[in-house]
């Protein structure tokens, strides 16, 4: 069982705690100014507790090629590092890198939760935008999967969820990469009503998956699009069916209500 630890980020900043999961002491949930953030389970890296970052993982999953080959991945957003974990331990060798606004936070939770041995991950402290333009020298239509978890709170700041910010995301995206954004969402799915509205004229692929109680009946609740600048792998939406969390929703954007999408019936 982990020690619980307790670490201020910033002089007038968030604080962040580290402490044994209630229902399962031996594993490990990140709390940010009393807001869960992450759960790690220090193991097994493939036991993945929210339903949002299961699907996340159907992503990883179901990228191109199948099976354990390594990707190029950025991480928006860096939390405990849970898919990070899981990518080294499914597809050992990918190239990864994560931009995370705190500097404090991932040295904070290295010192308590190391990564799996041989992961290969690189850390740009900052705001997202400022390196997401930044990386584009080096990255630049490299990146085959982009995971967007960018939150201050419970709230996703304005400047990352803009068309600006998604235009220089897509420039890095390699031929076939794939966006795959956290939406998390009130009753009626404001939050995202308004991304698929951003992310459609940059991405002509959308798709959508959660809990059918929210894609389904928008109810609250976290959904995950996935984003492409083609259309989406034929393989991609069953394999992501398959995967799960059940009771769940796949479905191309096109095949949701126009009340969802904006789109005209």
């Amino acid at each position: 069982m982990i020690t619980p630890r307790r670490f201020r980020l910033r002089p007038d900043g968030p604080v962040a705690e580290l402490r044994p999961d209630e229902l399962d002491p031996a594993t490990v949930e990140l709390v940010v100014d009393g807001h869960p953030q992450s759960h790690v389970d220090p193991v097994d890296p493939t036991a993945l507790r929210h339903d949002y970052v299961r699907r996340l993982a159907g992503v990883i999953d179901a990228m191109p090629p199948p099976g354990a080959a390594p990707l190029t991945v950025l991480h928006l957003g860096a939390g405990a590092l849970t898919l990070a974990r899981y990518l080294q331990a499914t597809r050992p060798g990918s190239h990864q890198h994560v931009i995370e606004l705190e500097p404090a936070l991932v040295p904070f939770v290295l010192e308590a939760l190391p990564l799996p041995p041989g992961t290969e991950l690189r850390v740009h402290p900052g705001d997202a935008a400022e390196h997401v333009r930044q990386l584009g020298t080096e990255l630049r239509g490299r990146v085959d999967l982009v995971i967007a978890d960018l939150y201050r709170g419970t709230t996703t700041p304005a400047h990352v969820r803009s068309a600006d910010f998604y235009a220089s995301v897509a420039e890095l995206l390699a031929p076939g990469g794939l966006l795959a954004v956290n939406i998390a969402d009130d009753d009626g799915l404001p939050a995202l009503r308004a991304q698929l509205a951003v992310l459609r004229p940059l991405f002509p692929g959308l798709a959508v998956t959660g809990p059918t109680s929210t894609v389904a009946d928008a109810r609250a609740g976290n959904t995950i699009v996935v984003a492409s600048r083609t259309a989406l792998p034929a393989t991609l939406l069953p394999a992501l069916r398959t995967a799960g969390p059940h009771p769940g929703t796949v479905a191309d954007a096109d095949d949701l209500a126009p009340a969802l999408t904006g789109r005209t019936p």
